[in-house]
């Protein structure tokens, strides 16, 4: 039986947010959309490095890239551990990127500037993709810090080891902290710890409670099908009187 909860007004109860200090945010598929469909270009670099790496097919390089996305969270992660690859290169690769499909968004940005607290990045991506991602949509000076796989050291989401140094290094309270996510299962550690979590709803198979390996379980109290509105509106709610 399903305990996801349905979009729809509860997720926008200004007094389910009141206590939040620190709004945690992904930052692919979750502050854009994801038919923006940036991570597209993302995966396609990472075939073609692994290609050039191993010298494979593209189609045996995306099978590797695949399995190791699978077993280990990130091909990356894979990279790593099977093969002892330094990252850097990796990273500079993969992200160099086009991200004109994304524009600047004024509402995101005035949603953001009226919602109380801090606010902060944890990313599986580098600090530099999440700098050029944030600077493009017009929302750099909003944030408060980037938590990065550099910093992570290299272990992605959904392992619970890197969300304690998250919340250590900048002395996060769970329990007074929301984390936005569009992949589920990135969500359960965030839930363990305390945090109020939302899910930004995606029919992607690795994104889905049921398709990510974790099930329909309590991690997900928020479900939004649109960040900027549902900011847009909780932030006019939380400046206006308690209910």
């Amino acid at each position: 039986m399903s305990h996801i909860p349905t979009p729809g007004p509860e997720a926008t109860d200004p007094d389910s947010f009141r206590h939040v200090e620190a709004w945690v945010f992904d930052l692919d598929n979750t502050l854009y959309p994801a038919h923006c469909n940036l991570f597209a270009q993302v995966d396609r670099r990472i075939g073609e490095f692994i290609a050039e790496r191993f010298g494979l097919s593209y189609e045996e390089a995306r099978a590797k890239q695949k399995a190791y996305f699978r077993t280990y969270g990130t091909s990356l992660r894979g990279l790593m551990l099977e093969h002892d690859m330094d990252p850097v290169p990796f990273l500079e690769y993969v992200h160099d990127i086009d991200v004109t499909p994304i524009g600047p968004s004024e509402p995101l940005d005035q949603a953001l500037a009226a919602l109380p607290g801090r606010k902060l990045v944890y990313t599986n991506g580098s600090v530099r993709h999440a700098e050029n991602i944030l600077a493009r949509l017009g929302i750099a000076t909003r944030f408060d810090g980037i938590y990065d796989i550099v910093a992570a050291d290299y272990v992605p989401k959904p392992d619970p080891r890197p969300y304690a140094e998250f919340v250590r290094r900048f002395e996060v309270d769970p329990s007074r902290a929301v984390m936005v996510e569009d992949i589920a299962r990135n969500l359960v550690p965030a839930a363990a710890l305390g945090m109020t979590t939302v899910w930004v709803r995606s029919e992607a198979d690795w994104s889905r409670p049921d398709m990510g390996g974790v099930g329909h379980g309590d991690h997900i109290h928020h479900v939004v099908d649109d960040l900027e509105a549902w900011l847009g509106d909780l932030s006019t709610g939380l400046a206006g009187p308690r209910a």
